[in-house]
């Protein structure tokens, strides 16, 4: 091995000099073990020292190289492990004693020269990556100790605001005692990032907190005192199992590693080690794939005969698969409770992240069939989401709008743009106007930590995020947008101003809608129409039970108590964690999965909403007593749609659901849909009778009086629940439980925009004319046919408008289907449905009403 051939790989792949890096790091001891070897040209031997045998491979023999070992960062780590006695490595990253002869010794302490204090069996664990993967990339411990992935704070802030627990949008509570002692300005990102940052911060500063607090802990006696406290139990239980801090549970789908482990580490869904490692049983699950790095498209991954880079869509979604659901969801699937269909033992489908599956229909990104000008194959979620997105930059977030930076148009524009010639901050104005910005144009050059991932060809610019920092992977040819995806393929991205010149619109309703309705693209989300479908939980049904002195695994305590070689209480196999008391189960009404309804959601835009934490909760004291039983908590006074009183602590939460597709819905879906506008399921007539008990049994009927003195209710009350989970405001424009529990611009529609959006009754402007049927019969069906298809109603609507048009309000006009359809459209304009009669022909028109 030489050096220079070591620095040229390095440089080739980065702008860094990391022998500086690595001198600043790990001190001049091992820089001059590294700068002899580089002076004679190859591997100084008698510089490192001698040692019998083959070190960790004399027992690990056959394990996969971490990285491919033409990487810079293997040659790296190997040139630094030949300055400490490991000429393979592995100390730098596990650390351990490479001179030991039994896996007791080798499995302790560290070599002098490097970072790592004992032996670290998962080196990506959050808890020691300063000393391991913190080595070269630097900021990124510093980054994910307070991003989402670690703090989880906004869903915590979540979930305690449908408990009634919080005041405001603050957010209080992380799964750690954190503070951001480097200061508000971000720890990455142009320049024009930060000062978006900045100013972003300064407007909502209850989002960016400074400091959070570890969620508290509470006793049964607390609780006994304040059932709503009984939320901390739930969320130690069950919520909070994701983070990065533990290895989360151990269930078929869920297996990972802990900190950059949980993410750059593959695991299969079954947990089975398919390596070459004679030390790693591979009977047993809860072991990694192979022992390689999955990150990047450089860093390929073999498994068998096999070959991938990237990190698979199923690696995100060992956590992604509840609350908003957008892992799962991307795939195409919705949990349901039936695990049909039988396979052909006549058994249903095994569980998967404890649930079964619904297959529905998976986001076009993520579908095998692409457009003809591109290859088959999916988009990785990493393909989009940015480093920050995932990572973090430094500041703490408390909710994910505020994480993450991108939007749809930073790659398909708008029907009067390219990407380039939007200003910053679009799709994401936060209720300001943009107009007046410049474009903000593309990049020419990386950030320095993008550098280190696959860097491809500027061409004619890097593509930058709604917030101003370049796209590592998406860039401009001409008029045209490739996006490089980390699995190896290459995609064109269609792009809607392109489309528009070409006039190479799928349909006539695509070009309406996103060109010729100008508040479409200047006030909605793009995945308003587009995600044609959401998963629907309805109600969460929460009981948590302190009686008999039950204890469950306390996901928070566990992570709290880590050890000096990284791991936590939870982490190692067959080891359950430090408990709790307390004993949480989970409920709900029930699922849907078509359309769903549209809101407003913290950046001022109409989006999709989604059942957040719609939660019913039941309480049991540690002596047995019911302290709570199906309540609903109230927000407290003056928060989000609460006023002076407060307002039902169920929320309907703003999402992007990840289900976009190629077919958007229909203007019907969201014009003539009552439960699209708020106004619940059919208009809310269903489900209406929450607040009473049902009872089934032995009725008088004349008087509905129960029969039999021994009965019970079939469906116990949910007193604080007059109407169905799907409506949110009443059509007096009552609001009925909060929408998004984060920005103060989220909301439900208010009256003016429903009553714009509404069309429905329009059918009855013609049709209420089969009460004539000499009118109907003799003119209608004798001009038109007794049975239009779709189409033809289409078609012949537009040939009544232009007549009308072309007509115009002659006195001499004969024609009274002119006038009738004038009404139609300024009934249509109007958006209140107007009806309107038809005359036979011949007669004056009725006034307009």
């Amino acid at each position: 091995m030489e050096v220079s051939a070591v620095l040229y790989c390095q440089n080739k792949s980065s702008p860094i000099i990391w022998s500086a890096i690595l001198f600043l790091l790990l001190g001049g001891a091992v820089w001059a073990g590294i700068s002899s070897v580089a002076h004679a040209g190859g591997v100084d031997s008698s510089a490192a020292p001698q040692i019998a045998g083959e070190n960790c491979l004399a027992c690990h023999q056959g394990v996969e190289p971490i990285r491919a070992s033409d990487s810079g960062m293997m040659v790296t780590i190997r040139a630094l492990g030949t300055g400490v006695g490991d000429p393979d490595g592995c100390v730098v990253c596990h650390g351990g004693n490479p001179q030991a002869v039994t896996e007791e010794e080798a499995h302790t302490e560290a070599p002098q020269g490097i970072r790592a204090d004992t032996f670290y069996p998962d080196p990506g664990s959050i808890w020691i990556v300063d000393k391991t993967c913190g080595q070269c990339h630097l900021n990124k411990t510093y980054n994910l100790m307070r991003a989402l992935m670690q703090t989880e704070a906004g869903k915590i802030q979540g979930n305690t605001w449908a408990w009634g627990s919080l005041e405001g949008y603050g957010v209080e509570w992380g799964n750690y005692n954190l503070d951001d002692p480097d200061g508000s300005e971000p720890a990455e990102g142009t320049e024009a990032y930060k000062a978006y940052m900045e100013d972003l911060m300064a407007a909502y500063p209850d989002v960016f907190p400074h400091s959070l607090q570890e969620l508290p802990n509470p006793s049964p006696e607390e609780v006994e005192q304040d059932p709503a406290l009984a939320v901390f139990t739930y969320q130690r239980q069950e919520c909070q199992r994701c983070h990065v801090g533990v290895k989360g549970r151990s269930e078929r789908g869920d297996w990972r590693g802990m900190g950059c482990s949980s993410c750059h580490i593959p695991y299969s869904n079954e947990g089975f080690y398919e390596g070459d490692d004679p030390t790693v049983p591979k009977d047993e699950a809860g072991h990694l794939l192979v022992h390689s790095i999955q990150a990047t498209r450089e860093s390929q991954v073999d498994i068998g005969d096999k070959t991938y880079s990237g990190i698979p869509t199923e690696t995100c979604n060992s956590c992604h698969n509840r609350g908003k659901r957008i892992g799962v969801t991307y795939q195409g699937l919705m949990e349901f409770p039936y695990g049909s269909p039988y396979n052909d033992e006549g058994e249903k489908q095994p569980k998967l992240h404890t649930k079964q599956y619904l297959f529905i229909k998976e986001d076009l990104h993520h579908e095998q069939q692409s457009r003809p000008e591109n290859p088959e194959g999916s988009l990785l979620c990493q393909d989009c989401h940015t480093s920050i997105d995932i990572h973090g930059d430094g500041n703490i977030f408390g909710t994910t709008l505020a994480q993450v930076e991108i939007e749809c148009a930073d790659c398909h524009g708008t029907p009067d743009k390219y990407p380039w010639e939007l200003p910053l901050g679009f799709q994401e104005e936060f209720g300001e106007d943009l107009s007046q910005q410049p474009p903000r144009g593309t990049a020419d050059k990386l950030l320095p930590f993008q550098s280190m991932a696959t860097v491809y060809d500027a061409e004619d610019g890097y593509l930058l995020t709604t917030r101003g920092n370049p796209f590592g992977n998406v860039v401009r040819q001409g008029d045209q947008v490739v996006v490089h995806s980390a699995n190896g393929l290459d995609f064109q991205v269609p792009l809607l101003k392109k489309i528009k010149q070409e006039e190479a619109w799928r349909n006539l309703s695509a070009e309406v809608a996103m060109d010729k309705i100008a508040p479409h693209m200047g006030r909605m989300e793009c995945y308003a129409c587009h995600a044609d479908w959401a998963p629907q939980c309805y109600g969460c049904h929460v009981s948590v039970d302190y009686s008999g002195g039950t204890e469950n695994v306390d996901w928070v305590a566990s992570g709290s108590q880590h050890n000096l070689d990284g791991t936590t209480a939870e982490s190692p196999l067959d080891v359950g964690g430090l408990t709790s008391q307390g004993d949480v189960s989970e409920s709900r009404s029930y699922l849907r999965w078509e359309e769903p309804i549209l809101g407003i959601n913290g950046e001022g835009r109409v989006t999709p909403l989604m059942p957040g934490c719609q939660v019913v909760s039941t309480v049991i004291g540690s002596d047995g007593q019911t302290l709570v039983s199906n309540q609903i908590w109230q927000t407290l006074p003056n928060t989000e749609g609460a006023g002076p009183e407060g307002q039902r602590g169920l929320d309907m939460a703003p999402v992007q659901p990840h289900s976009a597709g190629r077919q958007a819905r229909t203007c019907e879906s969201c014009h003539s849909n009552p439960k699209t506008l708020g106004y619940g399921i059919e208009d809310g007539r269903f489900q209406a009778s929450y607040s009473l008990p049902i009872y089934e049994d032995l009725m008088d009927e004349a008087g509905g009086e129960i029969l039999p003195g021994q009965s019970q209710p079939q469906i116990e009350a949910i007193p604080e629940l007059p109407m169905d989970w799907s409506q949110i405001i009443t059509r007096d424009g009552q609001q009925l439980q909060t929408v998004g529990s984060h920005w103060p611009l989220s909301r439900p529609l208010n009256d003016e925009e429903r009553a714009r959006m509404e069309r429905t009754g329009v059918c009855m402007g013609c049709h209420q004319n089969m009460a004539d049927p000499a009118f109907w019969d003799e003119q209608v069906i004798a001009e038109f046919g007794r049975a239009l298809a779709n189409e033809q109603h289409i078609d012949t609507m537009n040939k009544l408008i232009r007549e009308a048009v072309a007509t115009g309000e002659s006195a001499s006009s004969s024609s009274t289907v002119i006038y009738a359809v004038v009404a139609l459209v300024v009934g249509l304009l109007a958006g209140g449905g107007i009806v309107f009669l038809v005359r036979r022909r011949g007669k004056a028109a009725p006034d307009a009403p």
